[in-house]
């Protein structure tokens, strides 16, 4: 697995063995980035199931001023450390060991309002529409910010909430990106 573009183009990273960690393919990362634009100008990123940070870590390469990374694996953390280290870019990153729930709930708090929200749950532990709720009940989001799901090709989400709205799904083989975003109303 590597970081595709950008900063840290070509650049390894490390993950799990073994099916505890799903890497996002990089011809899907590739994709998804290049439909947010394909490089950014500042922002914060918030990889809610990290795995081994390889999205955070893409979109610090493009462009992003910080990465968050959450996860509750203490593995994953591991590796999630590991490969910020390696790229040395620690002062842009922020782990958070812990489940997606206290997590959010913990940056809602510190009034964090991330641009880019990327979901790639467990598919088989997928609460995808209880955080697009909370996003959306704690107005945590910037004007314009976009959630990304990750999901199988068969899953679908199509709600919509008082400002997040979903507006584009690709399929990519087995995998579904389902993109949402974030407006509020003037």
């Amino acid at each position: 697995m590597r970081i595709i573009a950008g900063r840290y183009a070509s650049r390894q990273l490390e993950t799990r063995k073994g099916r505890q960690t799903r890497p996002t393919l990089d011809k899907v990362r590739q994709a998804v980035f290049s439909s947010l634009g394909g490089f950014f100008d500042g922002g914060i990123f918030l990889d809610l199931y990290a795995g081994s940070g390889a999205n955070g870590l893409e979109a610090i390469s493009r462009g992003v001023d910080q990465a968050i990374f959450v996860d509750a694996s203490y593995q994953a953390i591991q590796y999630i450390k590991k490969n910020i280290v390696s790229l040395g870019c620690e002062d842009q990153s922020r782990v958070m060991p812990m489940k997606d729930m206290k997590a959010l709930q913990m940056l809602a708090e510190e009034g964090i309002k991330p641009d880019y929200v990327y979901l790639d749950p467990p598919f088989a532990k997928q609460t995808n529409d209880q955080i697009l709720s909370f996003l959306d009940e704690h107005q945590m989001m910037r004007d314009g910010g976009r959630v990304i799901i990750e999901s199988l090709e068969k899953d679908h989400f199509d709600q919509e909430f008082n400002f997040l709205h979903p507006y584009k799904t690709t399929v990519y083989g087995s995998t579904r990106i389902t993109y949402y975003e974030y407006r509020i109303p003037e």
